[in-house]
């Protein structure tokens, strides 16, 4: 193969060495942005085409050209060169290879600069749908496990110290909440993504008669990048994306810490499905928490990749330059890890068995209900400061005989306040706790169906659109 089929190598007398030729390639990995590459390559002929730049015999061989390329790419028959450095160098080669003088002219009116913008976002664009819809799957199988435990007591935590009270539906609600922010995100970074920078060329535009605008339509971009030296070189949507990912990474690894938490013996709150877990090779009662232990640790990985592509562009100078080249990897693996996360965690949520007994146990030892004692004596005129001294000398004798506040006679219970009368063990029980936060919010068994509901129809409406 003669050194005259590089692009550039006019310039350059002396052969590249292997080592900087795959260096310097990105066909290793950008091959996986080769249908949107077509498919940007065929909005873009259209264009010249209606605009008279190119003749409409040369659209009919570039699309006939495509197609076939398309096949080749479905059934995995494409032998990428990294002599031909990127993907568009390596589509474009085959499609001349099979139309001839159309496919040369297909590169008129536009860089790789603005073509790999255009086909990063294409792309980007897709997964993100992918994802939105992903995370509204995942909230659904939360919902679906809350849906049977409205009633189902645990103790909430603040510090790891046993707080008070909530239902295990309300828990999990927690987590719909922190992924539909987390749809919030992507849907808002979606907008961000779909703007076209086909049309900027190498970085100042095109002396062509061309419709950037056209392009755009034909391409689903809601709006075009208004000025081409930004067009070519902004990777914000880039980052935008691995940071919406980082933070949807983050609530997963809480989520993951409070399963392995929960999977222990000391808690024993759940059962996961064996298939999420693995044995130990030395201890044969050993049953490790492993998928949600390296979810916690993929969530580092993500982290690595948003400061890679913050670093990435921190000092490069307007326009494009080759390090945008180190954009895809870290996006690429970005979008896999998230995916896989999402796909996996759907899955294994839909397997969990909490243990009703051992968390109502758990509720029952801490003096999980200690507040709503204080709230009794409030209702009854004493100030909140000073029912919270009595309740602490009260809980401090409970202790001492270790036994539960409710299983105090009511005289010993009135040595600590004369105001305490018999109502005081219907608020001292778990469910007269979870009752009494009835707001919106809160933790009662009706409020927490609200919720369900409020998200079962929020779910619907978005799978209806």
């Amino acid at each position: 193969m003669s050194h005259h089929s590089k692009t550039w190598s006019a310039r350059f007398s002396e052969p590249v060495s292997e080592l900087v030729k795959t260096y310097t390639a990105s066909i290793q990995f950008d091959k996986r942005l080769s249908l949107v590459d077509i498919q940007g390559s065929l909005a873009h002929a259209q264009m010249l085409a209606e605009c008279g730049v190119l003749s409409e015999a040369d659209l009919a061989d570039i699309r006939r050209g495509m197609a076939e390329i398309i096949d080749l790419i479905n059934q995995n028959k494409i032998d990428w060169s990294v002599d031909l450095e990127d993907v568009h160098m390596n589509v474009e080669r085959l499609l001349t290879q099979k139309v001839g003088d159309a496919g040369a002219r297909l590169h008129t009116g536009r860089s790789r600069n603005d073509q790999v913008a255009t086909d990063i976002r294409l792309w980007l664009r897709g997964e993100t749908d992918t994802i939105l819809q992903l995370i509204a799957d995942f909230q659904a199988a939360l919902l679906n496990l809350a849906l049977d435990h409205t009633d189902t007591i645990l103790p909430g935590f603040t510090h790891l110290q046993v707080a008070q009270p909530v239902s295990f539906a309300h828990h999990l609600m927690a987590y719909v909440e922190m992924f539909g922010r987390d749809a919030e995100r992507f849907a808002d970074c979606r907008r961000r993504i779909n703007r076209s920078p086909l049309g900027a060329a190498a970085l100042a535009g095109t002396t062509y008669p061309i419709k950037r605008k056209r392009t755009a339509e034909l391409l689903g971009f809601e709006e075009v990048c208004r000025n081409s030296l930004d067009a070519v070189s902004d990777r914000d949507f880039a980052i935008e994306f691995a940071a919406a990912a980082s933070i949807l990474m983050m609530h997963f690894s809480r989520l993951s810490e409070e399963l392995v938490l929960w999977s222990s013996q000391r808690f024993a709150f759940i059962k996961m499905s064996d298939r999420y877990c693995t044995g130990s090779s030395i201890m044969p009662q050993k049953k490790n928490p492993d998928v949600p232990e390296l979810v916690r640790g993929k969530t580092g990985r993500v982290y690595g990749h948003l400061i890679a592509l913050l670093t990435l562009m921190k000092s490069q100078p307007l326009a494009y330059n080759k390090d945008n080249q180190e954009d895809k990897e870290p996006l690429f693996d970005t979008v896999n890890t998230v995916i896989d996360t999402l796909r996996i965690y759907t899955d294994m949520v839909s397997g969990i068995v909490p243990i009703v007994e051992n968390m109502r146990q758990a509720a029952l030892q801490g003096f999980a209900t200690a507040t709503d004692l204080a709230d009794y004596l409030v209702k009854k005129g004493i100030p909140f400061r000073e029912s919270h001294g009595i309740v602490a000398a009260a809980v401090k004798y409970a202790e001492e005989q270790k036994c539960r506040l409710e299983d105090l006679p009511l005289e010993k219970l009135q040595s600590f306040s004369p105001l305490i009368e018999d109502d005081i063990y219907s608020v001292l029980t778990l469910e007269g706790s979870l009752k009494a936060r009835n707001h919106t919010g809160g933790t009662a068994p009706n409020q927490v169906k609200k919720q369900i509901e409020f998200w079962q129809k929020r779910l619907s409406d978005k799978n209806a659109q």
